[in-house]
């Protein structure tokens, strides 16, 4: 290998190991970036989608269902680059949980992608009903929260930082028990007043997608942790501070 090829690959953010191919590194290094541009489309989506149920914006909740194929074509077109890797190159050890990392992180969210498309055409209904006087405060909460959550998953695996992994999936614990909070507040409101149920079950499936996008970005970190310790911690309970000081 030459003296500038290790030069490239020495300031490698993924820490990407060395190959005799230069054209191999920018592959897997282009797929990274493209992943990270997927990610942040799908962040904007949630947003979106949580601003048009709190202001009742349909104009916005149209853009977010309709922006959905954006997505889904960024999640093809990276899943077969993907494929074209494991087929021509054949990656062994770190490259290959890589790789296979990057094909579940963007299946995941191509699925948070449909995830907010499904807020999105709630908000389109909720806007033609009457609207609460807190105007959807607590999900205005719990989407705020999700979305960092989100952000920090994305920066977290654009760093390989299992530290903000493990504080990401910690989260999650405080992003359940706010989803509960609010499934039992709507159920209580649709019991004394049932008129309102329509317009409570609206806000039961909003609540319920947003905390699934919660759970996806669980996921991304997951996989941040196995790309770069080789465990998969998946439906595991694990020592968090063992796992960092290994």
């Amino acid at each position: 290998m030459s003296q500038s090829d290790n030069a490239g690959d020495s300031a490698n953010p993924m820490h990407i190991d060395q190959h005799i191919s230069r054209r191999y590194n920018t592959e897997l290094e282009e797929i990274r970036s493209r992943v990270l541009s997927m990610g942040g489309l799908v962040e904007r989506q949630l947003e979106d989608a949580i601003t048009a149920i709190v202001t009742g914006d349909t104009a916005l909740a149209e853009q977010v269902i309709a922006n959905d194929f954006e997505v889904n074509a960024m999640e093809v077109a990276l899943d077969e680059e993907c494929t074209g890797i494991l087929a021509r190159r054949q990656p062994a050890a770190s490259d290959l949980r890589l790789v296979l990392s990057i094909i579940k992180t963007i299946t995941d969210l191509e699925r948070m992608g449909d995830e907010s498309q499904r807020i999105g055409r709630m908000a389109k209904k909720l806007a033609e009903r009457e609207r609460p006087g807190d105007a959807y405060n607590e999900i205005r909460h719990l989407g705020n929260h999700v979305r960092q959550m989100l952000h920090d998953a994305l920066d977290a695996f654009a760093r390989t930082d299992i530290e903000l992994a493990v504080q990401v999936l910690r989260e999650d614990r405080k992003v359940d028990r706010e989803y509960e909070a609010i499934m039992r507040q709507v159920i209580t409101y649709m019991m004394e007043e049932p008129r309102t149920i329509p317009r409570g079950l609206e806000l039961m499936w909003s609540a319920r997608a947003i905390e699934r996008i919660g759970d996806r970005a669980c996921n991304i970190c997951e996989y941040v942790i196995y790309f770069v310790k080789g465990r998969d911690v998946r439906h595991t309970e694990f020592d968090a501070d063992a796992l960092l000081s290994e």
